[in-house]
């Protein structure tokens, strides 16, 4: 293991006494989340020393001459040496908050020789330990701690953090606490329980409260593994997940694909799924690439399924992660197929589709109301890998829609030479890119007579999205050289 900053520790203060000195919105802040955690907080600050939060937090939680286990005794007083002697029970834990640096070092001082851990807040050098950011879903709890280096920085990783576990998780976990000595005493350890406890998670990440009978069908599933045939109380089959990984940007992904690619075992993935994604997955499960790109050696889709169907058959948690959404352009249907037919349950994440990707790479709206009834999308080459003829082309040459040709980069002057033959005027607007949504995207815009040399300019080593119609129109104006809009823009910088 690599060298640690400081040592990550849950610790139990339930009906235990902690000390708490100043009335600060910090020192507040911090003697709420002792008494949550269910300590006997004793706090000394002058009355007019509080600041209004403190005010209103003991207001809230209210105080007495005997606190129990999570309230706040307020002493109208400084603290002061006596303060570690009073008490025959010692303190868990001492905490200060001042701007004092003298204040700080007695404080320290003075909690060390009664052998007391100490905070003082925003002191790292009178500091036994640290708070950190706090994910609250108990009895689950996160803590995030940069040890003083970035706190700005440890509450952004606890917003991502909260968006990845489902409030609902609360009461699962009480619902797995419940269910712990059942699990023990009739699941022997290993297949048994990992069969038990992987199912339970799967269903606590669904994000709804658990519900009356869900703790009585636990009970059931745990008999019935445990009521199993010897070697088979693990999971006969597995699961297939397909996934999608979205354009390319891993802030794109759902927060239910960043679950699937938690829980994985094994992930066949596509080339141009990006390093990113694949960082969010969990650490210990097989990655392989399964990637088809046109002009390159490609996995076979026979072969794939045919991994899918092996691994899942071991009992294996499989993820098929591809680029974009599965069920557009991604041969979802035939891996579908193929699964049902062995009998391996299957489901699908979807994911942010390249299309969405362009607008918003343009700042468009691919169906403006004032330019487009009809949105299509439409594969930019055949099986045999020459242009589609099993499309309504005339259809496409209309000019109140917006058409999104997929994989069509090798394809882009006969794409515009048919759509200019059926009818659709040369003049079209269109909006091109690659590499959509990551650090080397490039993208160019202008009119469809010009959307061969267009992706010829951008290059055809990258995956190209070519769309079509007249929601491109401001971007092809601006990207025309003199232009109107063009002139008009180097008069008002002159």
């Amino acid at each position: 293991m690599g060298a640690l900053a400081t040592l990550p520790v849950f610790f139990s203060l339930k009906g235990r006494s902690v000390l708490m000195a100043g009335g600060s919105a910090a020192a507040a802040w911090k003697a709420e989340v002792l008494a949550a955690s269910g300590a006997r907080v004793e706090l000394y600050a002058p009355a007019e020393d509080l600041d209004a939060e403190m005010a209103g937090l003991l207001a809230e939680i209210g105080t007495g001459d005997e606190p129990q286990s999570g309230r706040i005794r307020h002493h109208h007083r400084p603290w002061a040496l006596d303060v570690f002697t009073l008490r025959a029970e010692r303190f868990a834990l001492a905490i200060l908050d001042t701007e004092e640096e003298a204040e700080g070092q007695a404080f320290a001082c003075a909690a060390r020789a009664a052998s007391i851990p100490v905070n003082v807040v925003d002191k790292p050098a009178f500091c036994d330990f640290a708070f950190g950011s706090i994910v609250n879903r108990s009895p689950v709890v996160v803590g995030i701690s940069t040890f003083g280096a970035a706190p700005i920085l440890g509450q952004a990783i606890r917003r991502r953090i909260e968006t990845l576990l489902p409030p609902a998780l609360s009461g699962w976990a009480g619902l797995a606490a419940k269910l712990r000595d059942a699990t023990m005493d009739r699941l022997a350890p290993g297949l048994e329980r990992r069969a038990f406890w992987e199912r339970f998670t799967d269903k606590a990440f669904l994000t709804r409260a658990p519900e009356a009978g869900d703790e009585a069908e636990a009970g059931r599933l745990i008999e019935a593994i445990a009521a199993a045939p010897e070697g088979a109380s693990g999971p006969k089959v597995g699961k297939v997940t397909l996934v999608g990984a979205g354009p390319g940007e891993a802030e794109l992904l759902t927060l239910k694909a960043v679950r699937a690619l938690q829980a994985a075992d094994v992930i066949l993935f596509d080339d141009l799924v990006s390093d990113g994604v694949l960082e969010l997955a969990r650490r210990e499960a097989k990655r392989m690439l399964v990637g088809k790109r046109a002009s390159r050696e490609s996995c076979r889709q026979e072969d794939i399924n045919a991994l899918m169907v092996q691994f899942a058959k071991a009992g294996k948690s499989v993820v098929r992660l591809k680029s974009g959404d599965v069920s557009v352009f991604g041969r979802a249907g035939e891996e579908l197929k193929e699964l049902k037919a062995e009998g391996i349950p299957v489901s699908i994440v979807p994911g942010i589709t390249a299309a969405s990707a362009l607008a918003a790479s343009f700042n468009v709206s691919l169906t403006h109301r004032d330019h487009a009834q009809e949105l299509r999308f439409v594969t930019g080459h055949s099986k045999k890998g020459g242009l589609p003829e099993d499309v309504d082309w005339p259809a496409l040459a209309k000019p109140n829609a917006t058409t999104i040709f997929y994989m069509g980069g090798r394809m882009a002057g006969r794409i515009a030479a048919r759509l200019i033959a059926d009818g659709l005027s040369p003049q079209t607007p269109v909006g091109v890119a690659a590499n959509l949504s990551r650090e080397d995207e490039t993208r160019a815009a202008g009119r469809l007579a010009d959307l061969a040399d267009i992706v010829a300019a951008i290059g055809l080593d990258r995956p190209i999205l070519i769309g079509v119609g007249h929601v491109f129109g401001e971007a092809a104006e601006t990207a025309r050289p003199g232009s109107e809009d063009t002139e008009e823009r180097a008069a008002l910088a002159l």
